[in-house]
């Protein structure tokens, strides 16, 4: 076994266990007086009622949502070697928040085959998002990466655009509900909200990871990538729909929840190097355990009152996202 295995596969277990130790405890932040004893020596009691139904849940989304948006962004800087690059370049989440602000514009209250209109809305929007990123890139041959990414940065603000008039054209009530959607926030009860995004979230991060020794090509060009047999327009294809699904199932369940997908990666780069081989699963681990304990951080700041989540990472993604911009390149 050569040095650099043995090194991988230490890593793997260290946020392995750190992953582990994080689904043990967050769900007890913010919880007084509820011991691990008691939840699972009485699930009669209160607090395990609390534990089960709310407080794990809650972090079970947050770990979901988190190993999403990581390995996306992941995804999307290596697709367009642009460091800077999150799930949302492609509008993804804008698109997600056209579709709920709609919904609540509209006054609607249904459900679909268990799925809240809410969450169905939100996912059409970002699914309508991405059609329109892959529509304009197929009209310049060979789908260049700018053109991908500068169709997203422009269907994103015109998304921006309607969400700020459904919320002019609403009544009080629900512009207020259309904002704290936006905020995005894990405030689930039970485990439905969960099952709704996991296949999608499952089949990405599988395509994902069975795709990164091509992401390590990508990375070093179009070209190169091409003369070492790839089919680069196939690859990025697969690679655009499985990650910008999985985003879109994501926000329809958690909200825009922003700068995930920018700050775990390059932490993990900065700790374990450029290698997608390894760094694919460790933004995946990194990237539930980071959201989720964002989350834990949201329920305590202002206790009781409980913050949305995106406030968090937005708090702490704005000032790393000026660091990106102003670190020496080396």
């Amino acid at each position: 076994m050569s040095k650099d295995t043995k090194k991988n596969i230490f890593i793997l277990v260290m946020l392995l266990g750190l992953f582990t130790l994080s689904l043990i405890f967050f769900p007890f932040i913010g919880i007084e007086r509820i011991t691990l004893g008691e939840v699972l020596s009485d699930p009669s009691s209160r607090g395990s009622e609390i534990f089960w139904k709310l407080r794990l849940p809650r972090v079970l989304a947050g770990m979901l949502c988190g190993g999403v948006l990581s390995a996306a962004g992941l995804t999307f800087q290596a697709m367009f070697r642009n460091p800077l690059a999150t799930p949302f370049t492609l509008g993804t989440a804008s698109g997600a928040s056209l579709g709920a602000g709609f919904y609540i514009w509209a006054g609607w209250s249904f459900s679909l085959a268990g799925i809240s209109g809410l969450t169905l809305m939100a996912f059409l929007g970002a699914l309508a998002a991405l059609s329109l990123v892959y529509g304009f890139s197929r009209w310049r041959r060979g789908m260049p990466s700018e053109v991908m990414l500068l169709s997203g940065v422009a269907i994103s603000i015109f998304f921006s655009s309607l969400i700020l008039l459904l919320q002019y054209m609403s009544n009080q009530a629900h512009s207020l509900r259309i904002l704290r959607w936006l905020m995005g926030g894990l405030e689930i009860v039970g485990y439905r909200q969960i099952l709704e995004p996991l296949p999608l979230a499952l089949v990405g991060l599988t395509v994902i990871f069975l795709k990164r020794l091509d992401l390590n090509l990508l990375t070093t060009g179009e070209d190169l990538a091409a003369g070492r047999g790839m089919n680069v327009n196939q690859t990025k294809i697969i690679l655009l729909l499985s990650a910008g699904l999985m985003v879109g199932a994501v926000v329809a369940v958690a909200g825009p929840v922003a700068f995930v997908g920018l700050i775990v990666p390059h932490i993990c780069r900065l700790l374990f190097g450029p290698d997608h081989r390894i760094l694919v699963s460790a933004s995946i681990l990194m990237g539930a355990v980071f959201l989720s304990g964002c989350d834990a951080l949201a329920r305590i700041v202002l206790a009781p009152a409980e913050l949305p989540v995106g406030i968090i990472t937005s708090l702490l993604g704005g000032p790393f996202f000026i660091w990106m911009l102003l670190r020496p390149r080396v």
